[in-house]
């Protein structure tokens, strides 16, 4: 085994929704007995470390939420490294709750807020786009946690994800937002940093060319392609597996 760390994308890579892919929860387990350090890379917004660590765990995967980095806990840290503490929220409760546990105040777009963090939000209207448009043509910067444009669920089938929201409020605000998400490679930088491990040490796993694999390569990791999300083949010089199983009977 020539990696040190495994990072694994979530939906589409290690289950659908509820539904956990076939051969996963013993693929992943094979790595960890092997010593394999173990983390997990998802462009969710919707929820916290410790929900996605809760779930993995009942899903019979090992997981602990330190391991869990998510485009909310990114966000916060991106938050936190701009000096930005005063945030307006198109989201989830799930990003609301990230930001306050890291002592993010949420205000009310009237109340001038430093930025505006946009993810995905199942409750997206015109009013909520037109108040984060003002408030980011007043000043305010500008964070999407991700431009995904789909998002996969139980039975094989796709909701509009953030990037759907995100694209709404980029068009009418003409404003480009700093996108936290893959394929920007900063939650896999953060994760390879907190791990202490190296790039050259680390093999990014996902279901999507056009985030987690070029996530990967932009971080400069090796990175290997599964068809069990949205990806139904690969393109030359991809490496890819029909799945995680598959991949793991390849390392070890």
């Amino acid at each position: 085994m020539s990696f040190r760390a495994v990072l694994f994308d979530l939906d589409g890579t290690l289950h659908r929704g509820n539904e956990v892919i076939d051969g996963a929860v013993p693929a992943v387990q094979r790595l960890v007995d092997a010593g394999v350090r173990v983390a997990y890379v998802t462009n969710n917004s919707t929820q916290t470390r410790q929900f996605f660590s809760d779930k993995l765990s009942r899903m019979g995967f090992l997981c602990t939420p330190d391991l869990v980095y998510g485009t909310a806990y990114g966000a916060v840290r991106e938050a936190a490294k701009r000096g930005l503490t005063r945030i307006a929220v198109v989201g989830e409760p799930g990003l609301k709750e990230s930001l306050a546990e890291a002592g993010t105040e949420i205000v009310d777009f009237d109340d001038r807020p430093e930025a505006v963090i946009v993810g995905l939000c199942r409750t997206f209207t015109y009013d909520l786009m037109k108040s984060a448009m003002a408030a980011i043509r007043s000043g305010a910067f500008f964070i999407a946690t991700n431009e995904d444009a789909t998002f996969p669920i139980e039975g094989g089938g796709f909701i509009p994800g953030a990037g759907s929201v995100v694209a709404a409020i980029k068009t009418c605000s003409q404003t480009e937002p700093f996108v936290v998400g893959k394929p920007n490679p900063n939650l896999i930088q953060l994760a390879i940093s907190e791990l202490g491990v190296s790039a050259a040490e680390t093999l990014v796993v996902g279901d999507r060319l056009d985030t987690d694999i070029e996530a990967g390569i932009r971080a400069g990791c090796a990175v290997h392609l599964v068809l069990t999300g949205v990806e139904s083949e690969a393109l030359d010089g991809v490496p890819f597996s029909a799945d995680v199983a598959a991949l793991v009977d390849k390392l070890l």
